[in-house]
């Protein structure tokens, strides 16, 4: 089969390679539809950041399967999209169905071979059926979209609240979008990006061009002085963990999304401001596949397609043979980029 395979770091290589080994259990053999990449998967490839080489990224996936264990509810054929965590099912965080806090977990592209490739075998307990009404290509967005979802639930939103959102890129659209769903009245998004911005306006968000204003004086300006009710940190940078203190109203919640990738010092007046507004910070890892039903996944693919859209937010739709090409670019920096989906199918 073919396969995007890291070879050590900085070495990515689009190669034929043997199809994978039926493992033990009750696993599904997978056929990858799309797979997308994800901000981790640029600092895995070009940051020293994987356990292991070769490896095969992609955490991103939806497919369709070619193989069932005996007596499987699923079915050769059926659309489904991938869990990517395997918990170990012993430890205290996996009896209460935390497994995205499993202290011993394996993790589909990254401890393990992932959906850069043609074929995957995936648990079965891993994997949720698409409904008909998802498009098998912005169903491989399910993963971000959960993860997106399980970290807004925290916000508890109520009717009518106002919300900013720093960081327009999928994850903070993504997360201005369940604000909307779940009731938010006022949804701003900040960032420099003209395109972003311009993809959050015809979606029907406020904007706010932080490379053209100050972004704080510009969420009270749109909040009549008081700022956000809710904010939502989805850049990992030091500046906009700060901006979103800043912009919080007395009592808000606050969301810290982004993963930061360099050292931060909180300033006297962002510890006064949280502790003066009487601040409520949350963070947020990963997503819950479990209880069935009423999950992050299960709830992304009842509004996937509907009230969530995921289309805009796709900037670049190719071929796995261009991997190594486009990563090499995404590097670079030099275009423009949102969500990037490899088409396998």
């Amino acid at each position: 089969m073919k396969a995007l395979i890291l070879r050590s770091n900085t070495e990515l290589m689009y190669d034929e390679i043997d199809h994978p080994e039926k493992p033990e259990g009750r696993s599904c053999l997978i056929r990858v539809f799309a797979a997308g990449i994800c901000g981790s998967d640029i600092h895995r490839a070009f940051a020293h950041g994987a356990y292991q080489y070769p490896l095969i990224m992609g955490h991103e996936f939806s497919g369709t399967i070619e193989e069932v264990p005996q007596g499987s509810s699923f079915h050769a054929g059926q659309g489904v999209v991938v869990f990517p965590l395997i918990p170990c099912m012993a430890c205290r965080a996996c009896q209460t169905g935390d497994y995205a806090q499993c202290i011993d977990y394996d993790y589909f592209g990254s401890r393990r071979n992932g959906g850069f490739a043609e074929y995957v075998w995936v648990p079965e307990q891993n994997l949720f059926p698409v409904p008909e009404h998802i498009n098998l290509l912005h169903a491989a967005m399910t993963e971000p979209c959960a993860v997106s979802l399980h970290g807004i639930r925290k916000l508890r939103v109520s009717g009518g609240e106002s919300a900013v959102i720093f960081g327009g890129g999928s994850i903070g659209n993504m997360s201005a979008q369940w604000l909307k769903i779940l009731g938010c009245g006022f949804v701003i998004i900040v960032d420099i990006d003209p395109l972003k911005l311009r993809i959050a306006e015809k979606m029907g968000f406020e904007t706010i061009h932080a490379a053209d204003v100050n972004p704080i004086e510009a969420v009270l300006d749109m909040t009549d002085g008081r700022g956000a009710d809710l904010v939502v940190e989805a850049c990992g940078l030091p500046l906009t963990y700060g901006q979103a203190i800043e912009s919080a109203a007395h009592f808000a919640r606050a969301l810290f999304l982004g993963t930061l990738n360099r050292d931060m010092a909180l300033t006297p007046e962002h510890v006064s401001a949280i502790l003066r507004r009487e601040l409520e910070l949350y963070g947020t890892w990963n997503s819950r596949m479990v209880p069935r039903g009423r999950d992050d996944w299960s709830t992304v693919l009842r509004f996937l397609d509907r009230e969530l859209q995921v289309a805009p937010l796709i900037s670049h739709t190719l071929s796995l043979e261009e991997g190594p090409a486009v990563f090499a670019r995404m590097v670079e920096g030099k275009e423009y980029f949102n969500k990037v989906l490899f088409k396998l199918q």
